[in-house]
């Protein structure tokens, strides 16, 4: 019997690649890259390219030049990068002004509607992100509430039973990372620095919640950081 058919939104990122890994036996998925002009793009994909390999998933990429022309986010412009000390990661006022310089218009909402239609026409049952906790508290399209309000937007705006499925939605990183090793998750191979470098940069905040996890958990660290 042939597996139910998923779409997942991959960016190669640990979140992610941890949060595809949880479906991979069950389900027959299809991941999506979104290439938005981010100055981590190459990386990404060759990153998303690797876990699709080790999950033998099929890999589509998409081009959405328009949501570069439109974001003045850091991520997508030449603005600096914000490089928080580690003691900003878990003060929310500092949190919040990061957020906001690597913020892209809608990002989620766009990805999202994407693979809702990539999941019609191909007759999926499941999308599948890797929204997490720790990020939801700076990130409003990360959170629960956005998770339950998308999947409500599915149910009016679709004939299909589809769903929008986060299984890291309650996560913090650390705890991501011992779910990641649980299910055999290709970690070493996901990349989640925003500066685009060969190796992480390892002070960007994204560095420094991923480095966090493996700390805290007191395990070895698979990432090479150029910091």
């Amino acid at each position: 019997m042939s597996k139910p058919k998923a779409i997942s939104v991959l960016s190669g990122g640990l979140d992610c690649t941890v949060a595809t890994s949880i479906y991979s036996d069950k389900y027959d998925i299809t991941a999506i890259t979104f290439n938005y002009g981010q100055q981590s793009f190459d990386r990404e994909v060759k990153a998303a390219k690797k876990v699709c390999e080790k999950l033998e998933m099929e890999h589509i990429i998409i081009d959405l030049p328009w949501l570069k022309e439109i974001s003045n986010s850091s991520l997508t412009t030449d603005d600096e990068i914000p490089t928080p000390t580690d003691e900003d990661l878990d003060n929310i006022e500092v949190a919040q002004q990061t957020a906001k310089s690597v913020w892209v218009p809608a990002r989620n909402t766009v990805f999202c509607s994407i693979a809702l239609a990539y999941a019609e026409a191909m007759g999926a049952k499941i999308i599948i992100v890797g929204w997490d906790y720790e990020e939801a508290i700076t990130f409003p399209d990360n959170s629960k509430e956005y998770l339950d309000a998308f999947n409500k937007t599915i149910e009016y705006g679709s004939f299909d039973s589809i769903q929008i499925k986060a299984p890291l939605i309650n996560l913090d990183k650390d705890d991501i990372v011992r779910t990641g090793i649980e299910y055999n998750a290709p970690i070493e191979d996901s990349y989640s620095c925003y500066t685009g470098s060969e190796l992480h940069c390892g002070v960007c905040e994204s560095c420094k919640r991923r480095r966090r996890a493996f700390e805290k958990l007191k395990i070895e660290d698979p990432t090479e950081y150029e910091n």
